[in-house]
């Protein structure tokens, strides 16, 4: 039997397309609002599972003016292609991110048989899909879909690294993106002189459409890693969200898919995990590094202009437009690239305005990792990188 999939993030489709082949499904795609309904008509599916967010047209393609479509429902002209105008009984699996009950309801109104709200789990639209075809799928022979999850957004995560050979958690890693199906993780290898590049390969072996490598031949240091790691998934139209998070996974995937809900959840355009709850334990016994430590931190407080107890936990997610806005230009700073971005910000909103954007949230957890921390003399010099942040952004 064939199945039509609507949805323009890849990760989603990707996912989708695996797990209904495994059932034996023939099954073709469209990523636009156009292209599906002319797809619809030439594959003449038994089933289609369609997306409620997506593009009128093809991406880069211009807009028709002519079109009268709600672009925040959109996968609902589809709906009504085939329930209303062709008049089929084709039936209809709404997939969608989308909670808002008068949509929901529309749906319906129009036809659809079934509306699955994100984040859901592969084997549940195995079965469902089943139920709607009449089809005995013995779903429990797909293993590949067990204990796998398609997230309510699509998220890119870039990940620094340099020299982590020792260090990287590869199982960790492994069964965090294959579980979790809304992820893309972008790690940038930065001119590492061990075996980093291995690794990586092997975190990467059987994951490729959702683990890339962007590799830097020679060190640029973390904060160009992150900046064009960033940029490069910012390429990509799929992604709602795109963040970073220290390969030594100090601050853990569960505490990172909460700044994801938050920022998801809110009109925020970027939540940046703080340790502050968590950092008294780790540096108690080090009378000296606590003092500089709270001195840079009110020394950045006082030239952001903000009430920021950790700027520099490097576990952050913002919205697209931000990557857009304060990415392109390199960071004049090694290690305050993060200051750097708020300052950015502020230049960009206005200092008001930037405030109402940045969330700071606490983390749950926050694990030091040995050979993480920056030495007393690593910190004398930040109090020079302040002064260079203080001079360029005046």
């Amino acid at each position: 039997m064939k199945i039509l999939i609507i949805d323009d993030q890849e990760l989603v489709v990707l996912s989708l397309y695996k797990c209904l082949t495994d059932l034996g499904y023939q099954v073709e795609s469209s990523n636009n609002v156009f292209g599906a309904i002319k797809k619809y008509d030439e594959f003449e599916p038994d089933l289609v599972i369609v997306d409620i967010n997506m593009p009128v047209l093809e991406i880069d393609s211009q807009k028709n003016d002519t079109t009268n479509i709600n672009e925040k429902a959109s996968g609902l002209e589809i709906v009504k292609y085939i329930k209303k105008i062709k008049r089929h009984a084709t039936p209809v699996m709404i997939l969608s991110g989308n909670n808002e009950e008068e949509i929901i309801v529309k749906g319906f109104e129009l036809g659809a048989e079934d509306y699955l709200k994100k984040p859901l789990s592969l084997s549940e639209i195995g079965i469902r899909v089943g139920k709607l075809l009449g089809t005995q799928t013995d779903f429990t022979v797909t293993d590949r879909a067990r204990n796998r999850n398609i997230q309510s957004t699509c998220v890119g995560v870039v990940i620094p690294c340099y020299n982590e050979e020792n260090r990287l958690a590869v199982t960790e890693f492994k069964t965090f993106i294959h579980q979790n199906l809304g992820y893309h993780l972008c790690f940038v290898n930065d001119g590492s002189k061990d075996n980093t590049l291995g690794v990586l390969e092997e975190i990467r072996k059987s994951n490729e459409d959702r683990v890339s490598i962007y590799n830097c031949e020679k060190n640029v240091g973390k904060a160009e890693a992150v900046r064009q790691g960033m940029l490069h998934l910012a390429k990509e139209n799929q992604f709602d969200y795109i963040g970073f998070l220290d390969a030594d996974l100090a601050t853990n995937f569960e505490d990172f898919d909460e700044l994801v809900q938050t920022i998801n959840n809110s009109s925020y355009k970027i939540v940046s995990g703080s340790r502050i709850s968590r950092m008294g334990a780790a540096i108690q016994k080090e009378s000296a590094r606590k003092i500089i430590s709270k001195s840079i931190n009110l020394i950045i407080r006082k030239v952001l202009q903000m009430d920021f107890n950790d700027t520099q936990c490097g576990a952050k997610i913002m919205s697209k437009e931000i990557v857009e806005k304060t990415f392109q230009k390199k960071f004049l700073t090694k290690w305050l690239f993060d200051v750097e971005i708020f300052m950015r910000m502020k230049k960009v909103y206005g200092s008001e305005k930037a405030k109402t954007l940045i969330c700071e949230k606490p983390l749950n957890r926050w694990m030091h990792v040995d050979g993480s921390k920056l030495s007393l003399k690593d910190s004398m010099k930040i109090v020079g990188q302040i002064g260079q942040i203080v001079l360029h952004y005046r």
